[in-house]
């Protein structure tokens, strides 16, 4: 006589909540790889909608040639330092300030040049921007 019991049901796992722990788990991990990388971040250019302007002691404009101009006045890179130096001490100011006047496609590396120059005779940069926004 075979007297054991036979079942019929096998035995089954519920997943209903694993559904609402992978969706904050994937939601998680989205929200943080947004966060680490910084090139997901969309930068604009800068303009401005107030008159706030700044004393130009000194104007460095830059062509799309990428030639410097102090004043009205070309100059090289390696020069540029010293013109300004120059402008600042006839000048006289309390605090002298560069304003930097970039065309369009005037490159990162030639603002950066008129930044380091300003920089190293410890004067304020300022970066004129386009106050219609186009």
């Amino acid at each position: 006589m075979n007297l054991r019991k036979h079942l019929r049901e096998k035995p089954e796992s519920h997943a209903s909540a694993l559904n609402d722990i992978l969706f904050i788990l994937l939601l998680f991990f989205l929200i943080i790889s947004t966060l680490a990388n910084p090139n997901v971040i969309k930068l604009s250019i800068p303009s401005a909608k107030s008159d706030t302007k700044a004393k130009q002691t000194v104007v460095v404009s830059i062509t799309p040639e990428q030639q410097f101009f102090v004043g009205t006045q070309a100059t090289s890179a390696d020069s540029l330092a010293g013109t300004i130096n120059a402008i600042v001490v006839k000048s006289q100011d309390a605090e002298p300030t560069v304003v930097i006047n970039a065309d369009k496609q005037a490159q990162a590396e030639s603002i950066v040049t008129v930044m380091k120059a300003a920089k190293s005779l410890n004067l304020k940069t300022v970066l004129a921007v386009d106050n219609e926004g186009k």
